[in-house]
């Protein structure tokens, strides 16, 4: 297996393949260092990841301090089962993501979700994994992916700030759709977390200059 390349590196090839990137590029810099989280913090990032689904950064913050108060500051499968459906959607959630969480628990706890085995699996079979659970879909599992397990090469497509970001970046009138997104990125295999990156710091950037 060849050497992981440097950000620096992961950045250059990236306006190699795609020389319209330069300026975000430029102005962002070298995209972080993927670096995965322990196993213990998986459940809660994807407990994470639920609240945020569909939601205004501000927002999710403000909800998901609320779980994390009901939790003791502890997010485990045991707190979120104690806690329970009606007591999660006391702290804004709606059903459907308070029933998520719940199940997520449920099958964390008897490994039907197998979070301590994501670390070896593929992308597509964690994917798999976590979808199964009621309430859990692409987007969730994308973030878990490139977030908590530090994966290079995940494209998330259903995400509005990488539509917009590259949008923006091709100086394009409307938004990307889904489907478009997830052909132009076919060319940045191996790298397309770093292109994400670079998507969202381009909302962050145009957000500045206006």
């Amino acid at each position: 297996m060849p050497p992981a390349k440097s950000p620096a590196e992961v950045a250059a090839l990236i306006v190699r393949r795609d020389p319209t990137f330069k300026s975000v590029v430029g102005r962002a810099g070298p995209p972080p260092r993927w670096r995965s989280a322990r196993v213990d913090d998986r459940f809660s990032a994807l407990v994470r990841s639920i609240t945020f689904q569909l939601l205004a950064t501000k927002a999710a913050d403000t909800i998901h301090r609320r779980v994390r108060d009901l939790c003791d500051q502890s997010v485990t499968t045991e707190s979120i089962m104690r806690v329970g459906v009606d007591q999660l959607r006391g702290a804004g959630l709606s059903r459907t993501k308070a029933e998520a969480m719940v199940d997520l628990a449920d099958q964390a706890s008897d490994r039907r979700v197998q979070l301590s085995r994501h670390g070896r699996m593929s992308d597509d079979d964690v994917i798999r994994d976590v979808t199964a659970v009621r309430g859990i879909g692409p987007w969730t599992a994308h973030m878990y992916l490139l977030g908590t397990l530090a994966r290079t090469d995940v494209w998330p497509v259903g995400d509005f700030g990488v539509r917009n970001g590259w949008s923006i970046v091709h100086g394009l009138d409307e938004t990307i759709s889904e489907a478009d997104l997830r052909g132009a990125g076919e060319k940045f295999e191996g790298v397309r977390s770093s292109v994400a990156w670079y998507c969202w710091q381009a909302v962050h950037l145009d957000r500045q200059a206006n």
